[in-house]
């Protein structure tokens, strides 16, 4: 790591015709964009994507996922984290 990284980001391959960035931040624009639709939508939007990726979990545990890429690398504790989300959005929803 050369210091001029992001840290999470992608690799890049480099061309040799002239310089490129060593890593590719479009995560960075993907995760803003989230965060933007779920504040313009609010709870209802945080509701539905726990809910999909609840049951999106759910399916791949059922088909022998034992480790996640995620943070929290257990598939029981993102269900739960997701659930937990959904809930709570849910509550917010009603309130």
């Amino acid at each position: 790591m050369n210091g001029h990284e992001l840290i999470g980001a992608p690799r890049v391959e480099r061309d040799t015709a002239g310089p490129t960035p060593a890593i590719d931040p479009l995560r960075y624009c993907v995760m803003t964009t989230v965060a933007l639709l779920t504040w313009a939508f609010g709870p209802a939007a945080v509701a539905v994507i726990a809910g999909i990726g609840f049951v999106a979990y759910w399916r791949a545990t059922r088909d022998g996922l034992t480790r996640s890429r995620c943070v929290l690398k257990y598939p029981a504790l993102v269900m739960g984290y997701l659930a937990l989300a959904c809930v709570a959005a849910g509550v917010a929803l009603v309130r």
